[in-house]
């Protein structure tokens, strides 16, 4: 009668522990979304902000001329580089207050394939933090695929759904 109390316990024991690991997977499945979007919140609202108010300490080393070149063409342009930041700094607050992302992932991904081209091509020191909001765009539009289905939709009518 004991060896099946014991085997009783330790069935339970062992069905316990294998709950616990299914809540830990659970609960990691809820909080890396949630901290992959406030990271790459963060990057885009303060890269964007500092695009305005260049807050931020600028590199010791030279710009590349080409790199600089870039810049200088699209700070005068007179509209593009306030489009870029401006677009970073509304995703970046869209992101961070869980607003809308799906949105915000669509409108900063040409953003994102800008900078990846700029530091590949011009600035190879950035690359960096270039793939690792890469990454994150790539993670989040994944856990975010739902809501990417229906524009994905191979065939459509108007008003359909």
């Amino acid at each position: 009668m004991r060896g099946g109390k014991l085997q009783y316990l330790f069935g339970k024991t062992a069905m316990n522990y294998v709950d616990v690991e299914e809540q830990n997977k659970r609960r990691s499945a809820v909080y890396i979304p949630v901290i992959a979007r406030i990271l790459m919140g963060l990057v885009f609202a303060i890269t964007g902000l500092n695009g305005f108010f260049n807050f931020l300490p600028q590199p010791k080393a030279p710009m590349p001329e080409k790199a600089a070149a870039f810049i200088a063409a699209l700070l005068q342009s007179g509209y593009m580089f306030r489009l870029i930041m401006g677009t970073q700094v509304i995703v970046g607050i869209l992101l961070l207050a869980n607003r809308f992302v799906p949105l915000a992932l669509a409108l900063i991904a040409p953003v994102i394939i800008g900078i990846i081209t700029f530091h590949v091509f011009l600035l190879p020191s950035g690359l960096p933090l270039a793939l690792a909001v890469l990454v994150l765009e790539i993670y989040l539009a994944r856990a975010y695929r739902s809501a990417f289905r229906p524009m994905l939709a191979m065939r459509t009518k108007p008003g359909a759904r």
